[in-house]
Parts: C-alpha cells; structure tokens; sequence
C-alpha cells in the first residue's frame, strides 16, 4: 500500500499547494492513503471546521495535529470527528482523541496515531508510554500504523523511531518545517524521517514572513506572524507498505515547487 503524508500545511499558501499539487502527486506516486499535518493550516496557527473540509475536500483521508491544536476555539466543533486527531498523550480527560482507524478505498484499513514531544513544549504525558495500548488496539484491525511524532528536538524523535520500530509502519517526524535527509527503514521495517518538512512558502522564516522574525530577533519585542506568500512548495513523504506485514519497503521524500498562477 502506498500512503502519502504532507509535511505541515503553513497557512492559505500551503492549502493553496495542496489544491493545485496533490491530485498530481497521487495520481503519479499510485497513492492509496493520504495522511496530512493541519496544525497550521489556518493562518499559520491551527485548524477551523471551513479549513479542515477544504483539505478533505482535497482528498486527505486523516488529519494530524501537533502543538497548536487548541489555537482555534473553532477547534471544539471538528475535534471529535473521527478522521481529526490531537495528540494521544494529552490526559484523558482532553476533547478529541489520539488515533484512528480509516478503511482506505481499497478496503484496506490503515491505523494513524498523533503523539507530542515533552522537551521545550509542553509538559504532557509520556508519548513513548503512551504509545503501547494504542498499538494493542489498532493491531487487532490492522498492521498498518502510521505514527505523526510532532516533537521540537531531533534526538526525541529519533529515539521514538527506535522504540517503534518494528511494533508500526512509520515514525514521520513534524514540527519544526525544515525536512531533514535522513529517511530510512529501521532493521524491523519501520519507516523514518526526523522531519517531513512543510507544504508553503520556503521564502519565509519557516512559514512565517521573514521581515517579521528578523524585526523580533533584532528588537525582542513582541509582533503579530504572518504567514509569507512567496516561493511556495509541497513537501512530504510516500511509503510502500506491506499490507499483509504492516512493514515498510520503501520511504522517499517529496519536494516538489509549486510553479503554477496563484489564486
């Protein structure tokens, strides 16, 4: 089975990408399942009901989330639908849930999971722990588990690469907008990359206007983010997945530039 993720979609740029750029993508890379990062997607800072049709609309099948999750208050209408997902190591008690299970169009049935990093966010549960009843239960429909490991330093993430390896399909690293080269599959067929990167303007302080962050940096003084506009590209990775085994044969980067009319 082939499934594609998008790196964090930044912003109307990013959404944009995805409008003009995705269906091409699935058509050429054969995909069957489309998994994509919306922690962004609505003005650089989370997700709205409106946005999160649009990207469906589009032909994503779950949404991912990350440390913005909460910054719509619009977010309380979708966050209980079954194809949207907060991280699972947020306490019980949190609206949304973790992780899903979606049939495919072909019948096959692919389990996503939503985790966040502890080091320099936020101060949640264990994501490694939390982690082995999920997988208890998702194993019992399916093998194919694919883990959003939305975390800020690269050492947390890899180390969740080598704890699952072997027990799900993939650990795709999101967060910090900047893909990282080092994709590979683990010894117990787990897929890995550290960072898939972003889907939206690289002509940007990762997705933010560069002006802005450079004036912040200079000064310290507190300034609205807006989202840039310019040199946009799609970004994210495609996985062949053994649907008999849940184990990876393949991972490949996707960087691909959106060179189209804009909107």
């Amino acid at each position: 089975m082939r499934i594609l993720f998008i790196a964090d979609i930044i912003g109307k740029p990013g959404r944009e990408v995805v409008r003009n750029i995705l269906l091409k993508i699935m058509t050429e890379e054969n995909i069957q399942f489309v998994i994509a990062n919306c922690e962004n997607a609505a003005g650089g800072f989370g997700l709205t009901p409106n946005i999160s049709r649009e990207v469906f609309s589009e032909g994503v099948d779950v949404i991912t989330m990350g440390n913005h999750v909460w910054a719509r208050k619009e977010i309380s209408e979708i966050i209980e639908e079954e194809n949207i997902l907060r991280p699972a190591n947020f306490p019980p008690e949190v609206p949304g849930k973790g992780w899903t299970i979606v049939q495919a169009d072909n019948g096959i049935k692919v389990g996503v999971i939503n985790l966040m990093g502890r080091v320099y966010m936020s101060t949640l549960e264990c994501p490694f722990r939390a982690t082995d009843g999920i997988i208890e239960e998702i194993s019992k429909q399916t093998k194919i588990i694919v883990v959003d490991m939305h975390a800020e330093i690269t050492s947390e993430k890899v180390a969740m690469g080598w704890y699952l390896d072997g027990k799900v399909s993939a650990v795709i690293g999101t967060h910090t907008h900047v893909p990282t080269a080092d994709e590979r599959i683990l010894p117990q067929g787990t897929a890995y990359i550290t960072d898939a990167g972003m889907t939206g303007p690289r002509d940007s302080v990762i997705g933010v206007k560069k002006e802005i962050i450079l004036k912040r940096y200079l000064t310290q003084m507190p300034i609205r983010f807006e989202v840039a506009k310019d040199d946009l590209i799609f970004a994210g990775v495609v996985m062949e997945i053994d649907e008999k085994t849940g184990k990876a044969e393949s991972i490949k980067r996707i960087a691909k530039p959106f060179e189209g009319k804009r909107e």
